[in-house]
């Protein structure tokens, strides 16, 4: 793919007026020239566009109707363009996000990571602020990554709703479930595409709560709900962390779809797997070696990112 090169720095004075002269010139003509091809293009094609930071990959149909891959249960359900979740609002945080993760996805070029976090007036009720987290002792924590979004601009800023935040205490979020979310796309770049479902555990009722103007719950640990269904070799794995900081490897929070269901209450891809047969075998039974786990990963993560304080 073409790159646009960078600015480059001094290269010496030039001693001639002449010089000058003619690079300004050139400089002039070539700037007229370029000023009349995005003139000229701009009824038909919107201009000439940078290859490197906009893309035109859809990873899911807009058309929401597709999305028979999101839990049934009483959430307020609100889709965006290439992610769906379910809101909470007497928890402010998502009861699940559910999206499509591909190889596709993943082979674009990343394009630049948001920066900014805004409230989803699409939530019921609307989404907590980003003040909500501020001095709070706790992360913004992605429930669909950013790393998952960053095939299009469109699908990166979309990443950014609140409604998509969870607090995460920073050792967890910066450790094992960066672990896990990384490990997640290595499995889709392997598999072609792959289902997935994130989203917080309470056990009881909150008692933790942070925020300024809104009370939003502290989990007590996060599920990841993982579907692959193309292909011969269907196979599904889950994972219940508890929300703290880990040094045990990601295969001994291995579970079952089920055990998930189990403790949400969610009907994980209900209109998805509507074979009886299919669904009981991916979803009650889970063999966690056919989800390779990168060893020098959870090094890493033992070694360095639990001590990212």
């Amino acid at each position: 793919m073409a790159k646009f090169r960078k600015n480059h720095g001094k290269e010496g004075r030039r001693s001639s007026f002449m010089g000058r002269a003619v690079v300004t010139t050139v400089s002039l003509i070539g700037l007229m020239i370029y000023g009349f091809i995005n003139f000229a293009l701009e009824p038909s094609s919107g201009g000439i566009h940078n290859s490197d930071t906009e893309h035109t990959y859809n990873s899911v149909p807009i058309n929401t109707e597709a999305r028979n891959f999101i839990p049934d249960d009483d959430s307020n359900v609100v889709h965006h363009s290439y992610y769906s979740l379910g809101y909470n609002p007497s928890l402010e945080v998502p009861n699940w996000v559910a999206y499509k993760l591909t190889e596709e996805s993943l082979k674009v070029k990343n394009v630049k990571r948001a920066n900014r976090f805004k409230v989803d007036n699409r939530a019921k009720g609307k989404s907590a602020k980003h003040s909500d987290y501020s001095h709070s002792g706790y992360t913004r924590g992605h429930m669909a990554p950013a790393g998952d979004m960053a095939f299009s601009n469109e699908a990166m800023q979309e990443s950014f709703y609140m409604s998509n935040m969870t607090p995460q205490l920073r050792t967890f979020n910066g450790g094992v479930w960066r672990e896990l979310e990384e490990n997640v796309r290595d499995w889709a770049y392997d598999n072609d595409e792959l289902y997935i479902v994130s989203g917080p555990i309470f056990y009881k009722k909150p008692d933790n709560y942070i925020g300024k103007s809104t009370k939003v719950a502290v989990p007590d640990a996060f599920f990841k709900a993982i579907l692959d269904i193309e292909g011969n070799k269907k196979k599904s794995i889950g994972f219940i962390i508890p929300h703290e900081e880990t040094d045990k490897h990601l295969r001994e929070f291995a579970v079952t779809l089920d055990e998930i269901e189990a403790v949400t209450k969610l009907d994980l891809f209900a209109d998805l797997l509507t074979d009886e047969s299919m669904e009981s075998e991916l979803e009650g039974q889970m063999n966690v070696n056919q989800w390779q786990i990168n060893r020098k990963r959870f090094d890493q993560r033992v070694k360095h990112w639990n001590n990212q304080k």
